[in-house]
């Protein structure tokens, strides 16, 4: 009964923000880490940012370095990512996912199980 739902996504113009939301049922945040993803038309799909857990480091792609922020409530179940000054390049499907974040994570998205949906966020220039 594992769900992962995305929401927040929309079109915004270069520069716009957007928070993007992922509500978790079946399984709590005390016990895994949430990490965000994203694929554009073809192209193939990479990981944006996660949090480990273990010791709160963050981890981001460097092409979103300084620009979007990732969060979580606990208590709700919900991670977040706040998308600022957002670029045409970032426009693609965002997943997020069950992961195990470290400097590494994203080369491990073949195993990854738990997926959401997608959100599909679009900058226009």
């Amino acid at each position: 009964e594992v769900q992962l739902v995305e929401s927040g996504g929309g079109l915004v113009q270069a520069g716009g923000s957007l928070r993007l939301s992922c509500a978790a049922s079946g399984f709590s945040f005390d016990d895994e880490n949430i990490g965000w993803l994203r694929q554009a038309p073809g192209k193939e799909r990479e990981g944006v940012s996660c949090i480990s857990r273990s010791d709160g480091s963050t981890y981001y792609a460097d092409s979103v370095k300084g620009r979007f922020t990732i969060s979580s409530d606990n208590a709700k179940n919900t991670v977040y990512l706040q998308m600022n000054s957002l670029k045409p390049e970032d426009t693609a499907v965002y997943y997020c996912a069950a992961v195990l974040c470290s400097p590494l994570w994203s080369d491990y998205i073949d195993d990854y199980d738990y997926w959401g949906q997608g959100t599909q966020v679009t900058v226009s220039s």
